[in-house]
């Protein structure tokens, strides 16, 4: 019976480290990729269509593993290095083609393990990135959320200020990292509606009617186990600031949500 833990994150998750040392002391066979490292350090096979099972068998390897995936019990996915570090080196076209056939090849067979659990499949992931499906989706559940404003237009900037009193600002993704390498962050900020000017337009901007509150809550939710922590700072923006989180024990819930699919989706 299959029983392995495949982890597909970076080196450098630290998180990662946390769960798979949870994992070695309950005694769950456990493995860790990250698909960028494609070449040298992980090479793999799988073949299908040769038998009678509809499924992808084969193995993948790093320096000091070999994982069957015949094994793969669950496929905790977190946060894999891109692949473009890995073949930065290479001219533009073959880059991105390189790029391109590692992901469709090697991502698209760790995706498709049937039977698999995923803790999130990566089209779970791609669909819940996008903040207005976010939002919409909280809606339609029935979750009370901020008046939200996406635009480019100043005018309408101005005009949900003006109606909403105090505001804050909201970046949809990370902040890339810049020319030399280094990285920074935008975190979520009240903002001043006498600055705004012709430079909205220039890209998609985020605003929300601000929220009073004395504390935050954060919450990870795994099948039908809920985690909360309630997160404390210094200032009223929590992210950006020295937070300390503290378990929360949550109300039990007025419905049951829908089980993830075991398996990847067709």
């Amino acid at each position: 019976m299959a029983s392995t833990v495949l982890v597909i994150t970076s080196l450098e998750d630290v998180t990662a480290d946390w769960v798979i040392a949870a994992l070695n002391e309950r005694g769950v066979p456990v493995a860790r990729v990250d698909p960028a490292d494609i070449g040298v350090g992980l090479s793999f096979a799988a073949r299908i269509g040769e038998g009678e099972r509809p499924v992808w068998s084969g193995t993948v390897r790093t320096p000091i593993r070999t994982v069957e995936l015949d094994e793969v019990a669950a496929v905790y996915y977190r946060r894999p290095t891109p692949y473009q570090g890995r073949f930065a080196h290479l001219p533009p076209q073959q880059r991105d083609f390189s790029v391109a056939e590692a992901r469709h090849g090697l991502g698209g067979l760790l995706y498709a393990l049937r039977g698999v659990r995923y803790v999130s499949h990566p089209a779970a992931i791609a669909r819940a990135d996008f903040k207005p499906a976010q939002l919409r989706r909280f809606a339609e559940l029935g979750l009370t959320i901020p008046p939200t404003l996406i635009t480019n237009d100043v005018a309408q900037a101005v005009k949900f200020a003006a109606h909403h009193g105090r505001i804050i600002y909201k970046t949809f993704r990370g902040l890339p990292p810049s020319e030399n390498g280094y990285t920074g962050a935008i975190w979520a900020q009240p903002v001043d509606p006498s600055t705004f000017d012709d430079s909205i337009a220039v890209t998609a901007h985020l605003f929300q009617a601000e929220v009073p509150s004395v504390r935050n809550v954060r919450v990870t939710v795994v099948g039908d186990l809920v985690f909360a922590q309630t997160i404390t700072a210094p200032r009223p923006y929590w992210t950006g600031a020295a937070v300390h989180p503290r378990p929360l024990r949550t109300p039990r819930p007025r419905c049951r949500a829908p089980s993830p699919p075991r398996s990847a989706p067709t």
